[in-house]
């Protein structure tokens, strides 16, 4: 599905991720992990097309995007969830959906599924983002991704500042995703049991590179705590 190879990313002067390899199979929710600043989001803006490497290949379902504008990336099938969510706060419910479906006349079906992923954004949608909560926001954001059906869905640090009962629909909404309709995931995480409990494959970053990486059987948490603790 999405294969990283030896990508170096850097800005202006300072390089923050080196010869870093990554990838993501049909089907599999991989988690990367790391300490603050390590370059995590800045993996998935290059993956977005959002910073471009110097070095390295990005291949999307066995096509190279390394150099292409984020729109085409998008267009070809990845949806992107960032840090902060990224709502336009003005807007309301439905217009932010509206904008994702990319056309003025969305197709009712797929308005509805995306409202039907978090049900309490149908009480919502008249109502403006920036009066959301942040754990609606984040509903919103999600399902603002998935409207235009991506096959790939990259979401950053989706549970930051949100509450446990939404947390726990997240997590449900994201293996629904993955399960029934067989898409990929590639989340950066710092809820370490969230990770372990979705992950089919995992990545710590540290000092630019993959510091430790494996499938879920491989995932120890005192292992992972260790390398974010130093």
């Amino acid at each position: 599905m999405l294969s990283i190879n030896g990508i170096d990313v850097c800005y202006g002067q300072s390089r923050i991720l080196a010869h870093l390899d990554l990838t993501v199979g049909p089907g599999q929710v991989v988690c990367v992990m790391g300490r603050n600043g390590v370059g995590k989001t800045t993996l998935l803006k290059a993956i977005m097309g959002l910073l471009v490497p110097p070095q390295g290949r990005i291949v999307f379902r066995g096509q190279e995007i390394t150099r292409m504008p984020p729109y085409e990336r998008a267009r070809r099938g990845i949806g992107y969830v960032p840090q902060g969510r990224e709502i336009f706060p003005a807007l309301t419910v439905r217009e932010n959906l509206v904008l994702a479906a990319r056309g003025l006349r969305p197709d009712p079906q797929v308005m509805e599924a995306a409202c039907g992923v978090f049900p309490a954004l149908s009480g919502l949608l008249g109502k403006r983002g920036g009066d959301l909560s942040g754990g609606q926001q984040q509903q919103l954001a999600i399902a603002r991704a998935l409207v235009a059906d991506p096959a790939l869905l990259i979401l950053d640090e989706p549970t930051e500042g949100i509450q446990p009962s939404i947390v726990e629909e997240i997590a449900a909404v994201l293996r629904r995703f993955r399960q029934e309709e067989g898409r990929s995931i590639l989340l950066v995480e710092q809820y370490l049991e969230f990770a372990q409990a979705l992950a089919d494959r995992f990545y710590v970053i540290d000092r630019g590179g993959v510091a430790l990486e494996g499938g879920r059987e491989d995932f120890r948490l005192d292992d992972v705590k260790q390398l974010l603790s130093v």
